[in-house]
């Protein structure tokens, strides 16, 4: 899997100066464009897009110090419509203007061209099992709050503590298969993933009854999940969990993400300071 990605950053630098497809990248990584994005955003800690642009910067900061293209030759070339566009995007990512540099010269920043190897530690092993499910519904309450990669999301938080003891209870009562108990899912996040971008979080329990009427649903469709446990502290356990399940068990594994909500079940120690976590994945087989 990590040659076939690496064959794709290959592509993404020979052409840089033209229209990248997500899916002309997918298709040499033989995989799917979900899961080339989630896998990408895992292993390099930026999204895609974002990797994509600061390296066309890095090169256009090049040709603009080389000073044999016109500003708006480089513009065009790396996809700007316009020179103002370009002196903006420029500026955002190293701190002065193209047409600063070409006059005076500075000093610019770099993105690195990237590439992967997978690093074998074998100091631990990952405990996963698969499942199949039927359709089933997450049924609770849900928010739209934004992406927090490391420590508490303070907008999570404060969604859980308004809910209430009572309707927490309520919630519970209503999950009827695994995992079970009060789960938090997340639903409908941004392609990139990144930090600060929004998704939809439920606060709910899995079930196969009909949904009180002042609480919301999730309908998810019937798959294959990973299931991964973990014990560590928290809320760090869980967030590298995630990490380690896209970095580690996936280019190891026949399987690839799809599209779906992940679902985690936590329980936490009584001082809160750990957790015991069952992450749940819908994933879908790779061709051998």
């Amino acid at each position: 899997m990590l040659e076939r990605l690496n064959q794709a950053m290959d592509h993404i630098e020979d052409h840089l100066d033209q229209r990248i497809e997500v899916s002309d990248l997918a298709r040499i990584a033989q995989t799917s464009e979900h899961h080339f994005r989630r896998l990408f955003s895992a292993l390099a800690g930026i999204p895609l897009s974002e990797y994509v642009r600061r390296r066309r910067l890095t090169v256009a900061g090049a040709e603009v110090l080389a000073g044999e293209r016109t500003l708006l030759d480089v513009a065009v070339r790396y996809g700007y419509g316009s020179g103002e566009a370009f002196a903006r995007a420029f500026r955002a990512m190293h701190g002065v203007g193209p047409g600063e540099v070409r006059r005076v010269g500075a000093s610019l920043q770099s993105q690195p061209r990237m590439s992967f190897r997978l690093i074998v530690e074998g100091s631990s092993s990952m405990r996963y099992r698969l499942v199949e499910k039927e359709r089933f519904r997450v049924v609770g309450r849900k928010a739209r709050v934004p992406l927090v990669h490391e420590g508490v999301n303070p907008a999570i938080a404060a969604f859980i503590r308004d809910i209430g003891q009572e309707t927490s209870q309520r919630i519970r009562s209503l999950s009827d298969q695994e995992p079970e108990g009060i789960v938090s899912v997340s639903d409908n996040l941004d392609e990139s993933r990144a930090e600060g971008t929004e998704l939809d979080y439920y606060h709910g329990a899995v079930t196969c009854a009909v949904a009180p009427e002042d609480m919301d649903t999730l309908t998810v469709p019937a798959g294959t999940w990973a299931v991964f446990k973990s014990s560590g502290p928290f809320p760090q356990a869980l967030q590298y969990l995630w990490r380690d399940v896209f970095t580690q068990w996936f280019p190891s594994n026949p399987y690839r993400s799809r599209p779906g909500p992940e679902i985690l079940r936590t329980r936490l120690s009584e001082d809160a300071a750990r957790a015991d976590a069952e992450l749940w994945i819908p994933v879908e087989r790779t061709a051998v």
